[in-house]
């Protein structure tokens, strides 16, 4: 049997983003979006509880700042400790993975979502996603922008505003558009 859209869609291949199998995934999250985004007034552990309810895994004391967008929620796995603050955006239309202990500040994007360059396959509405993978103990500033396919090494930091387009290694500090490493941290 052929794979459906959203197998393709989880496995990084071009799919069709309007197959219903795919539009009634993201109703669902649209809903879900709506409760966390209403959840001001919840307790720190109600807010978890419903990361829990969506998110494919979340550990433990992890937060995220309503409002929060995202494409489907469960192709997001947070760490321990994980903080987001407001206004972020994960288009997860495949994994993205943040570890331990990083902190995300307001209005950063994760955009695992990518397009063809071809722009007669982009006339036939497919799309594909590379995963994104950030370490442990990243910060990353306000307003920045991670692109499709991109890991962020263990410490790194990432400048508010920043557009990353490439990997960014363990421990260093990557700024600008497009990001470039101006330092690398010292041993610990």
């Amino acid at each position: 049997m052929a794979p459906t859209e959203f197998e393709k869609m989880r496995a990084g291949e071009l799919y069709d983003s309007s197959s219903h199998d795919i539009q009634c995934k993201l109703h669902a999250t649209h809903r879900w979006l709506a409760r966390y985004n209403a959840a001001l007034a919840l307790t720190a552990e109600e807010r978890f509880a419903l990361l829990v309810e969506r998110f494919g895994a979340v550990g433990e004391g992890a937060v995220i700042r309503p409002p929060f967008h995202c494409d489907y929620g469960f192709n997001i796995s947070l760490g321990a400790g994980v903080f987001l603050n407001f206004n972020c955006v994960i288009l997860d239309v495949v994994t993205v993975t943040i570890g331990d202990g990083t902190q995300i500040g307001p209005g950063v994007q994760i955009l695992a979502a990518d397009h063809p360059r071809d722009a007669a396959i982009r006339a036939q509405g497919l799309e594909f996603g590379r995963p994104v993978h950030i370490g442990r103990d990243v910060w990353i500033g306000a307003g920045a922008i991670i692109l499709p396919g991109v890991t962020v090494g263990d410490g790194a930091v990432i400048g508010a505003g920043s557009v990353v387009t490439r990997d960014v290694p363990a421990g260093a500090t990557a700024m600008g558009n497009p990001a470039s490493v101006r330092e690398m941290a010292p041993a610990r």
